[in-house]
């Protein structure tokens, strides 16, 4: 089906000229509104104003200019439906065979700082949406076109066969509903960020594609990686990469568990990661001791892995960090000699992350089988838990500081999770085990005799007092661990059989 008219109202005039100009040169007669006419008028393109054809003038500062059955009955009629044709005769409608619209910069303006909301409502197009959802429900009659990355190859289909073939123009529809779901997304979660409606009823969620992935987690599955449009400039999908090979989809798991760790903590820290869980955490005076601690911590786990540190990279910390091989290297910044230390590595991954915004509590959404589960991020701080010491001894000043490095580890360890911290470093972690006593056996033998003397956090509570006979024979001297199981007066007899202090938190920090 030749194109004889089209429609053309653009924000982002990017490409339109030229696009119309090949629209006129191939005897299309345009139609246009505001600003695209205004343009068009000074390029010399010949168009016809909306105004003209719908005898009515744009009112509400803009607000209508479109909604009218003079254009919508054009683009929503049925080219093979009789009756269809005969209204549009007996109300002297002519069809419209092409729209090309794009959409107010809702986006941009909610991007920028300190907008206004009367500003933001008034980047809530309706007479564009409204066009181009006709047009895409009629795509067996009509070409929508909502990208300027288009205009090229319609164009060209266009002066080759003067129409767009229907594969095409469902083709082109489709992208259509995509882009207007994705624009209502965005205004649905603005104005219920407004409203502080945080579990409605329905959840709209969209997200912009930000790299095709070479596979998934193994070679055998597909994947890419989509940013939420106001992603915090601190999180793993607004960091920049400096060195390196691209990210994978697991590169980009262990760097977003990493950066989460290494947040915790204002003094100087350094964390190492592998399949998203903590090889070694420590934090120090300098950031170099703090790169000696976190490596001692486990010196075989670390290779290959992803280490996150919170201060500069300067040319010391490189030139330890580069002694071994790692995937990635996250940090606030590096020194120029640290990146040419480091750059002389071909593969490894270098990026730099906003340590200095604080982080909203953000929403976690984890899939399953015909649904997703939502809830808040695990943000409970250490001042927030209501500690209580139900054993004789106390805690000395050493071991509390241990304790509370490890309470603010063993929040990130796949359940079931034990931790073992000294001297300011993790020495033993187990992991994502099926019984907490098995998970106690994993870290205490790691630890080796480092146990000694140690201190142990527990991400949940302990059903049984086996797991504090685990630590007292590895030499353990004061556990952390939320409490509130119906034996807790079992475990607190054994810590006091062994003279072990233990400390309750009151919060569970299970992982999965």
């Amino acid at each position: 089906m030749r194109i004889k008219r089209a429609l053309l109202s653009v924000s982002d005039k990017v490409g339109i000229v030229e696009f119309a100009r090949i629209l006129a040169d191939n005897g299309i007669e345009l139609l246009s509104t505001g600003g695209t006419k205004k343009l068009l008028d000074v390029q010399g393109i010949p168009v016809v104003s909306v105004e003209e054809v719908t005898g009515s003038p744009e009112i509400l500062d803009g607000r209508v200019k479109t909604m009218h059955p003079a254009i919508h009955g054009g683009i929503l009629a049925g080219r093979n439906q009789a009756e269809h044709l005969r209204e549009l005769e007996e109300q002297n409608i002519q069809p419209i065979d092409l729209i090309v619209v794009n959409l107010y910069p809702f986006k941009e303006t909610i991007l920028r700082e300190n907008v206004i909301e009367e500003e933001v409502i008034e980047n809530i197009d309706i007479g564009g949406p409204a066009m181009l959802r006709a047009a895409a429900k009629n795509a067996r009659d009509v070409t929508v076109v909502i990208d300027p990355n288009d205009y090229q190859d319609i164009g060209t289909e266009i002066q080759e066969h003067g129409a767009v073939s229907p594969e095409k123009r469902r083709r082109l529809a489709a992208k259509v509903f995509r882009h207007t779901a994705h624009y209502d997304a965005l205004i649905s979660q603005f104005l219920s960020e407004q409203t502080n409606e945080h579990e409605p009823d329905y959840l709209t969620l969209t997200y912009e594609k930000k790299q095709d992935l070479r596979y998934g987690e193994n070679p055998h599955q597909k994947a890419a990686f989509y940013k939420q449009v106001q992603a915090d400039s601190s999180s793993i999908a607004n960091v920049e990469q400096l060195h390196g090979k691209e990210l994978s989809f697991n590169n980009i798991q262990d760097a977003d568990s990493a950066l989460g760790m290494v947040r915790e903590f204002q003094e100087p820290a350094v964390v190492a990661v592998k399949h998203t869980n903590p090889c070694g955490v420590a934090t120090g005076e300098t950031l170099d001791e703090a790169w000696q601690r976190a490596y001692e911590a486990d010196p075989v786990s670390i290779f290959g892995g992803i280490v996150a540190l919170n201060r500069n990279v300067d040319e010391g910390v490189a030139k330890q960090l580069s002694e071994i091989f790692l995937e990635i290297i996250l940090a606030p910044s590096f020194s120029e000699e640290a990146l040419f230390i480091l750059q002389k590595k071909k593969n490894i991954r270098l990026l730099t992350a906003d340590f200095s915004e604080n982080q909203r509590v953000r929403q976690q959404i984890k899939s399953v089988r015909g649904g997703l589960l939502v809830q808040e991020e695990d943000v409970y701080s250490f001042k927030q838990a209501t500690i209580q010491i139900p054993t004789k001894r106390k805690p000395t000043d050493e071991e509390w500081a241990d304790l509370k490095l490890a309470w603010q580890v063993v929040k990130h360890v796949k359940s079931n999770a034990i931790l073992l911290v000294k001297d300011q470093k993790t020495i033993g972690v187990g992991a994502g085990q099926m019984n907490r006593v098995g998970a106690a056996e994993i870290a205490i033998k790691q630890a080796g005799e480092s146990a000694e003397a140690a201190v142990m956090a527990s991400d949940a509570f302990f059903p049984m007092d086996d797991t504090v006979e685990a630590a007292a024979q590895a030499g353990i001297r004061a556990i952390i661990q939320p409490g509130g199981s119906i034996r807790d007066e079992d475990s607190i007899e054994k810590c006091d059989e062994y003279g072990i202090a233990m400390v309750f938190t009151g919060v569970r920090h299970f992982k999965h």
